[in-house]
């Protein structure tokens, strides 16, 4: 079970809280924004992936739309005098009017959130790895370094999972490391949970982390 069931969205709504808020009874309504929300989340992880962005949550009210965005460098996303929150809200206001929800959101309101203990996120923890392994890491230095890292944050357990041509080896394989406990299947326990693609010289290695918070 823990390997078929995605461990955010077994405990949605019991531990964790949904990434998009807003209700739309209107179903071509409810597309646009589903469709919108998925393309500003994609572009600014994108695009802010040097200041380690780890979520993006969108809320949206009748006039207004919220961004909030979680970075371990919050200040590499502001900039100078507040350049860089223009350019966010410059990219939301673009997906919206492509997307064509009749520009209904008047306000444009974006909140940056710093991420206190980065080895505590999941998604942190599989982009590091995974750029490590860009840059021709010896892939068990790398995961086991991560591991270190994320029980010396005080994590219960974590699990990290390679699968891909490790190493540059002919065949691909997936290879499981653990440390300490994770409890796949129980509800109450917090466990975050995140997948990241490496592009290596040989093809691309997927990373998956778990982490028992």
């Amino acid at each position: 079970m823990g390997q078929k069931v995605h461990p955010k969205g077994l405990r949605l709504g019991v531990l964790y809280n949904w990434n998009s808020r807003w209700f739309f009874s209107n179903k071509k309504a409810y597309r646009e924004a589903l469709i919108s929300d998925i393309r500003i989340r994609e572009t600014l992880m994108k695009k802010f992936s040097f200041a380690s962005v780890t979520q993006v949550d969108i809320e949206r009210a009748i006039n207004k739309i919220t961004v909030i965005l979680y970075s371990v460098k919050p200040g590499m996303i502001i900039g100078r005098g507040g350049k860089g929150l223009e350019d966010v809200k410059n990219l939301v206001l673009f997906y919206i009017k492509k997307i064509g929800t009749k520009g209904k959101e008047n306000k444009i309101d974006i909140k940056i959130e710093p991420v206190k203990k980065p080895y505590l996120s999941a998604y942190y923890v599989a982009q590091s790895i995974a750029d490590k392994l860009i840059r021709n890491f010896p892939h068990r230095s790398a995961v086991h370094n991560a591991m270190n890292r994320v029980m010396e944050a005080g994590a219960k357990g974590v699990k990290i999972q390679l699968g891909g041509r490790i190493g540059g080896a002919d065949i691909s394989r997936r290879e499981k490391y653990f440390q300490g406990t994770i409890p796949t299947s129980t509800i109450r326990e917090d466990v975050d949970f995140a997948k990241y693609p490496s592009l290596t010289r040989s093809g691309y290695i997927g990373v998956k982390v778990w982490i028992c918070k």
